[in-house]
């Protein structure tokens, strides 16, 4: 346990800034003037990535509204 936190720790404290891009598209894009095309390439795949997270939550959400939230007493 006592590593698990040691190690959460340390990672905290190191990080590298990172582009979505891979090696090939990164070399391609470099030579192109302003660089429109690699924004408009990155935006892209952040959309890309964001998709999932967003389809988790909602299943997340929903699950959660089904089962967690407290039911009203009914009056007959």
């Amino acid at each position: 346990m006592k590593t698990k936190v040691l190690f959460f720790i340390f990672s905290l404290f190191f990080f590298l800034r990172t582009n979505a891009q891979c090696a090939m598209c990164r070399a391609v894009l470099e030579n192109e003037e302003g660089q429109g095309a690699a924004k408009s390439i990155n935006d892209g795949i952040i959309y890309l990535m964001a998709i999932p997270y967003i389809l988790v939550f909602g299943v997340g959400f929903t699950i959660y509204w089904k089962y967690f939230r407290k039911k009203k007493p009914t009056n007959n």
